[in-house]
């Protein structure tokens, strides 16, 4: 079996290429991939039949490549390494998702080479469901876009505004529409946004500043919507300065 080591830190690359030089049956391929981009474009030209995938990579994340990957004819099967700490690790051990924990042991990784499998769609969905076992809010927000499951991590995501039946999601690289009521996402999300409208939850880290126009409004701004702001509603105004000042 050709395996292909997708990990962004040098020395979870290395610990898993050793742990497989021991492993009989295990081919590592060269080069390893060091982020989501790499990890696709490898997986095109090398044709691995299992691909050991770190799930907290920077940009394309490990759950992103996986999504992308149900979009082809014939994936490769798929390993995610995850750390104990990390955001969102708990959902994979209620998960049928093969997985592996950090720091890597020899007879884990052999167990989850064997149970590998390509993953599907729903699969990937269900890790980001509410209300999931393990508890905790999600780590990932899933639409159904023309593209099939894609995967909104949740720190990229900007704010959640509510029209009408859907809710639009705006995060760095686009928009997506959600099948969610936005009181449900404050709920799960209460943590990370705060309501700054009867419609709109923003994420408290993206908050650059308030400002009062000559009419009398509020504007908010944020990081990553390159000077666009959004209107806070007059009842909200007292407890966005709150939480600003704790920022």
């Amino acid at each position: 079996m050709n395996v292909l080591i997708v990990d962004d830190e040098p020395q979870g690359r290395e610990r898993l290429s050793r742990l497989l030089g021991e492993l009989e049956g295990y081919t590592v391929l060269e080069p390893s991939a060091t982020n989501g981009e790499e990890a696709l474009a490898l997986i095109e030209s090398l044709k691995p039949d299992v691909v050991l995938l770190d799930i907290g990579m920077p940009g394309l994340d490990g759950l992103q490549v996986a999504a992308r990957l149900c979009e082809r004819e014939a994936p490769p099967a798929v390993v995610f390494c995850t750390g104990d700490d990390e955001y969102g690790a708990e959902a994979f051990k209620d998960s049928a998702l093969s997985h592996v924990t950090k720091p890597f042991q020899a007879q884990a990784l052999r167990d989850a080479l064997r149970k590998a499998e390509r993953p599907n769609r729903a699969q990937l969905a269900a890790l980001t469901r509410p209300g999931s076992e393990g508890g905790g809010p999600r780590s990932h927000i899933s639409a159904r876009t023309r593209k099939g499951i894609e995967l909104i991590p949740l720190p990229q995501v900007i704010y959640f505004i509510a029209d009408h039946k859907y809710v639009t999601l705006r995060h760095e690289t686009g928009e997506v529409l959600l099948d969610e009521p936005l009181k449900a996402l404050e709920d799960e999300f209460g943590e990370r946004f705060v309501r700054i409208h009867r419609n709109a939850l923003v994420a408290r880290e993206r908050i650059e500043r308030l400002q009062r126009t000559p009419l009398g409004h509020f504007q908010l701004y944020l990081k990553g919507l390159d000077g666009d702001a959004l209107t806070v509603s007059r009842r909200h105004v007292a407890g966005v300065r709150k939480m600003m000042q704790t920022l």
